[in-house]
């Protein structure tokens, strides 16, 4: 371990049947481990992390740690983290996430703030300890709902307060929690207050017996739009010669999964006939997937392809453009004047619907949006988006707001506003953080 603890940690049942079977487990989660960093999902490099290992020393003074999960998550932080950076830059900023791509977004974004970047240890006992005591977190701020039961009893064993940000809760998670409310209400109960996005999830929080809940609003849609290289955007956007009304026809199906991207190429079909000239970009929500997915569609044979990672470009007979690389949303989402949002095709649940709007996309997604159930409605109510159902209304939906500028630019107005509502929330998590820090 990196030192002692501060902590005297009380006994506890839970916690002794966690230690005794983490031991057990220790084994077969390093070879977990190796495989993943086989398969590309682990960093070879950094794997000590995954045990609680740091090169890193842990600087003086106050230290918060906050968690989030992947991408989203941690994307929806880091504009908090630099607005408490800004405020109390004497304030060591840890940020954990559990992924190779959000770790590769993160380090990409961090660049000149003094925020820490560390991969979350695994959920067994001596990780979690050599973490905790190399780090000696004053203060935690875990993202949504990223729950590790070994790690949130630790920290209450240890009276380290923590707070849950940007809680969701769907009615569809509620049903499933009620089958062990005793868990449920013991994880919660890690934490000291929870910030709720919405009035509907704070009371399905504290129906699942949460101690402390607070609306605060949606981080994601407090962040700030996605940034994107000017250069490049130049190049891009005198490579298509603008998008509409001048250039080419041009959409974008952003954060793809498998089984999604076949549906993406068949409303390519329908459209093509209707908009000579037509470019569909695919961005794989899985950046890893781009060659595989590039042989895939190749394989029909008829379409002409593209792939960003290995340093092709469009010309004016490309059908489909993939994006594979990581961190350029930005990018894509400014060029592209509709975008098809990926996990909504598929029963994954949708994949962020305020980044394009906040930039001005019009926004399409289909019947599977339950993991934004709320940013969904908003955006409809307010007549910010188009929820389609299947391939047709793709294809007929995409053809409308690429032929009728008004339509497409009026929903795309909808849409921004109903995504830029929320600009309050970093202030209102900053300061809820900073207040905790002058009693510890």
């Amino acid at each position: 371990m990196n030192g002692q603890s501060k902590y005297q940690p009380a006994f506890d049942g839970r916690r002794a049947l966690w230690r005794g079977i983490g031991h057990l487990l220790t084994p077969v989660v390093r070879l977990w481990l190796q495989r993943r960093v086989v398969q590309g999902k682990e960093n070879a490099a950094r794997l000590g992390e995954r045990f609680g290992q740091s090169v890193r020393p842990r600087p003086p003074g106050p230290l918060v740690w906050c968690h989030g999960a992947s991408v989203g998550e941690a994307q929806a932080l880091l504009p908090l983290l630099q607005h408490l950076h800004r405020q109390r830059p004497d304030i060591t900023l840890l940020l954990t996430t559990g992924t190779v791509t959000s770790a590769a977004l993160v380090e990409q974004r961090l660049a000149e703030t003094g925020i820490i970047h560390q991969f979350i240890p695994v959920d067994l006992p001596d990780a979690v300890d050599s973490f905790l005591d190399h780090w000696r977190p004053d203060l935690v701020l875990w993202s949504e709902s990223d729950f590790w039961p070994g790690i949130l009893n630790e920290l209450r064993q240890r009276n380290i307060p923590a707070l849950l940000a940007n809680a969701r809760l769907s009615e569809r998670s509620v049903s499933r929690w009620l089958l062990a409310p005793n868990t449920a209400r013991w994880l919660l109960a890690a934490f000291d207050t929870i910030y709720a996005q919405t009035g509907g999830d704070a009371e399905r929080l504290q129906r699942l017996g949460a101690p402390r809940v607070l609306e605060a609003g949606n981080l994601k849609q407090a962040a700030p739009p996605l940034p994107a290289d000017d250069a490049l955007l130049t190049e891009w956007r005198a490579r298509l010669a603008e998008p509409l009304p001048t250039g080419r026809p041009l959409w974008l199906a952003a954060s793809t999964h498998p089984g999604e991207e076949a549906q993406i190429v068949a409303a390519h079909r329908l459209l093509k006939p209707q908009l000579p000239g037509l470019l569909t970009m695919i961005v794989p929500r899985h950046p890893d997937r781009g060659a595989a997915l590039k042989q895939e569609l190749a394989a029909q044979g008829d379409l002409r392809i593209a792939l960003r990672s290995a340093g092709e470009l469009p010309d004016q007979d490309t059908d489909l453009y993939v994006a594979d690389t990581m961190g350029e949303l930005g990018l894509w989402y400014r060029l592209c004047p509709v975008v098809m949002m990926g996990g909504s095709l598929i029963p994954h649940g949708g994949q962020n619907p305020l980044e394009p709007a906040r930039l001005g996309c019009a926004v399409l997604f289909g019947p599977q949006m339950f993991n934004f159930s709320e940013a969904t409605a908003g955006l409809l109510m307010e007549g910010g988006a188009l929820q389609v159902q299947d391939v047709p209304g793709i294809a007929d939906a995409v053809a409308s707001l690429l032929q009728d500028d008004a339509r497409r630019e009026a929903i795309a107005a909808a849409g921004q506003r109903f995504a830029s509502a929320e600009d309050a929330v970093i202030e209102r998590l900053s300061q809820a953080v900073l207040e905790r820090l002058p009693a510890i």
